[in-house]
């Protein structure tokens, strides 16, 4: 009951903080319609009209972007140093200085200023790769012999290089750094992850007798089939390197026509190239649930796994439920991979599946409590219920101004309140580095007042040890959310689970392949579900409607539910990927809940069910006043059975 008590208050509380949050948010100033004619001058290249809007800017809170943009055509042009230095020193620690600093060392690397970009980059808090790479340009030019040591970390995870990292690769090659081997091992990754036109670019550092003619090199990963059939793979090691590299691009197609012609030329293959090769087949057959998957990797023997290809093992080994194999594979991984969460829970389940039940526990008390997914799991498989934590205080009055007055997070609300949403979160999140659990909580609580939903939960979400589960799984729109699952005979902690997922509760959100609103429904879904449950008169136009978008979304929902055994792991999958594909994935046999969500073959669905069902324990853990198991949640999917052809197949 105290769990009930202290869990009703805080979302009495929290509706309380929601009908505030609607009378209080400020409206678009006289002034920001100024601001945004500013920066509609500096998109169209009016430096007259930016200048003349200048002054009547000088108060307001983003007054330092418009002096910002007056800066920065000055940069390609030889800007003044010291009118730069002027404009970082009056803004330091700031997101916009640090934005500043950073187009002003690219100007200073592209011309090779490096005394002056020396002194500078320090400085600067978060540089990007481009810029990494003019730092150790200028390291060469002065001669820094430890140079070449970082330079290798470049070369073995960087695999498409921006322009100015070219020099610091080339270097490796003229110190003899980098030699044959290293180039080969360097274009396999490459093609692992598909960067062909970048791997092309590689095989120039090869030594001439390897180097393959531009044509050559473009129908291996083009037309790799036909290549191949008329290669004469044992010509010459740049052949039989070739001839593994078309076999990986084969198999990204067609991996059982890969393991026809890797049989056919195996023996012409080295053993670390026919293990390599092997390997690229089995990933890609794991990753096409096949059932020959964990055959071919058995013929790839010991050669390396690339990080994807052993995880894609561990997840073929899961669907057959070969448990020694999920063992021997996550052990082997490198320690960085075999620490990450997935992979700690499901070497605790072989080790459990094996009889060994205290490294079992080991590895589930790793990552046991922690709010996600496999947390989530692991508290499951140690008998503890899921649960939010003591919830902190509410953040003081004090606190509130105090965080409030922090001109980082005025500009964030500013530049959000003008629907400069892209600036606004990088301003937000520049704002909230450094900041304590009870600043966090502020911060929270400011956003949460101005309805800017997914930067309250972005804040609350950072805390460390004080927490507010009423923040970090905020559940607005209830007057619209909470009836209509009720009328789809939803669980509405599952449709918050998945609308925070898709939206983070901004009605205006729109993805970049055009899903809009809180529930992310794509136009054509739309006018399909209207269309289905009679709405009336319905146009694109009202899919950005709350109230709307929340009954075609519900609606979909349950029909999504009711195709696919009124499972939610599977309807989540479908949401996302198409119930098509959600049904495609089950295997021939009934599977665990979590197996199935592990092993979509989709990286951002897969991280998608994952999260939306950890959701639905939290949204559920808050509503009911109870705790909760994930497991239960994601119970068994059923074998695979054949779709009812009578059945209209959902968009």
């Amino acid at each position: 009951m105290k769990v009930r008590r202290s869990v009703t208050v805080a979302i009495l509380s929290l509706s309380f903080s929601l009908f505030l949050a609607h009378a209080a948010r400020p409206a678009f100033a006289a002034s920001d319609e100024a601001f945004l004619a500013a920066r509609e001058a500096v998109r169209t290249g009016d430096r007259n009209k930016l200048d003349r809007l200048a002054p009547e800017l000088a108060e307001h809170e983003l007054a330092v972007y418009v002096d910002y943009w007056r800066l920065l055509p000055d940069l390609k042009n030889g800007a003044d140093p010291a009118a730069i230095r002027d404009f970082l020193a009056r803004n330091e620690s700031t997101y916009i200085a640090e934005k500043m600093r950073g187009d002003w060392l690219k100007q200073l690397g592209k011309q090779q200023e490096w005394a002056t970009f020396d002194a500078e980059y320090p400085a600067l808090v978060q540089p990007d790769k481009e810029l990494s790479c003019y730092a150790l340009q200028s390291r060469r030019a002065r001669s820094d012999a430890d140079m070449l040591d970082d330079a290798m970390t470049l070369w073995l995870t960087l695999l498409e290089a921006p322009e100015a990292c070219q020099p610091v690769l080339e270097t490796l090659i003229w110190e003899k750094r980098v030699l044959a081997d290293e180039v080969w091992a360097r274009i396999r990754r490459q093609f692992e992850a598909n960067k062909l036109g970048a791997a092309r670019y590689t095989m120039n550092y090869l030594p001439p007798s390897q180097t393959p003619d531009a044509k050559t090199a473009l129908a291996v990963s083009n037309t790799p089939l036909p290549w191949l059939v008329r290669a004469n793979v044992a010509g010459s090691r740049m052949n039989r390197e070739l001839a593994a590299l078309a076999i990986s691009r084969i198999a990204r197609n067609d991996p059982r026509m890969a393991a026809e012609q890797l049989s056919r030329i195996e023996g012409q293959l080295q053993a670390n190239e026919r293990g390599w090769a092997w390997t690229q087949i089995g990933w890609q057959a794991a990753q096409r649930h096949m059932d020959e998957a964990l055959v071919w990797y058995r013929k790839a023997g010991d050669a390396p796994l690339a990080d994807e290809a052993a995880q894609w093992k561990v997840r073929a080994a899961l669907r057959a439920q070969e448990w020694g194999v999920v063992r021997t594979t996550i052990e082997r991984m490198p320690p960085a991979l075999a620490n990450e969460a997935a992979w700690t829970y499901w070497l605790g389940r072989a080790y459990r599946a094996g009889g060994m039940i205290e490294q079992a526990n080991r590895q589930f008390e790793k990552i046991a409590g922690q709010p996600n997914f496999y947390g989530n799991l692991a508290d499951d498989e140690l008998d503890r219920t899921i649960a939010p934590p003591p919830q902190a205080a509410p953040a003081t009055r004090e606190e509130i101004a105090r965080v409030e007055a922090n001109p980082g997070v005025q500009r964030a609300l500013a530049l959000l309140r003008v629907n400069l949403r892209i600036e606004g979160v990088r301003e937000w999140n520049w704002a909230l580095r450094g900041m304590n659990d009870r600043e966090l909580l502020a911060a929270s609580a400011i956003a949460l007042r101005d309805g800017v939903y997914d930067r309250a939960i972005a804040a609350a979400d950072r805390t460390r040890h004080e927490h507010d589960y009423s923040l970090r799984y905020l559940s607005p729109y209830s007057e619209q959310v909470r009836p209509a699952a009720r009328r789809q005979s939803l669980d509405d902690a599952w449709v918050y689970g998945l609308m925070r997922q898709e939206s983070r509760f901004v009605t205006n959100a729109r993805s970049t392949v055009g899903a809009s609103g809180l529930m992310q429904l794509m136009p054509a879904t739309a006018k399909w579900v209207a269309n289905k449950i009679g709405l009336r008169d319905f146009h694109p136009g009202q899919v950005n409607d709350t109230e709307t978008n929340v009954l075609l979304g519900t609606s979909y929902m349950r029909m999504v539910m009711e195709s696919l055994d009124n499972h939610p792991v599977l309807a989540s999958a479908a949401y996302n990927a198409g119930p098509g594909r959600a049904r495609k994935w089950r295997a021939d046999q009934a599977l665990e809940g979590a197996v199935y969500a592990e092993t979509i073959p989709f990286s951002e669905t897969r991280d998608y069910v994952k999260k939306v069902m950890s959701n639905a324990v939290y949204y559920s853990a808050l509503f009911d006043g109870k705790p909760q198991s994930i497991k239960s949640r994601l119970g068994v999917i059923n074998g695979r059975i054949a779709p009812d052809p009578k059945v209209e197949e959902l968009p």
